[in-house]
């Protein structure tokens, strides 16, 4: 025979008021857990906004250098010519890789932040015409 686990309060809930609890907690989490909401409209700077992107590129654009150096290390006569050979491109694709992610990042977080700027013109009007 089991015994009901029971509440820190003491008191014993039915299962229907634990569903509750736990549905109305999942709802309270999925709203909390934007990055950002609509009715905050404080001003971001630049670099709040693009530093990970920047950061991206700057990444890439560094590895992209070194598979370079790495891969005309390879056509120089040196010893483990084959390691320059293997890691040269693919330090190369690596580079490029991220390179191309971070700028095409920037125009999908500027899209981002026009459709932000036009659902909170939006919502100022509605509250504003619903309101009164």
């Amino acid at each position: 025979m089991e015994i009901p686990p029971k509440s820190p309060d003491g008191s014993e809930k039915s299962p229907q008021s634990k569903e509750l609890l736990t549905s109305n907690t999942a709802s309270t989490l999925c709203i909390s857990s934007r990055s950002e909401s609509v009715w905050t409209s404080t001003s971001r700077s630049k670099w709040d906004i693009y530093h990970k992107p920047v950061i991206v590129i700057s990444v890439g654009a560094a590895i992209f250098l070194v598979g370079m150096v790495i891969t005309s290390l390879s056509c120089i006569q040196i010893e483990n010519k084959n390691v320059y050979k293997l890691c040269g491109p693919a330090l190369l694709s690596l580079g490029m890789m991220l390179l191309v992610c971070g700028l095409v990042w920037i125009p999908i977080i500027r899209k981002k932040q026009k459709q932000r700027q036009k659902s909170q013109f939006l919502q100022s009007l509605k509250s504003f015409f619903f309101n009164r």
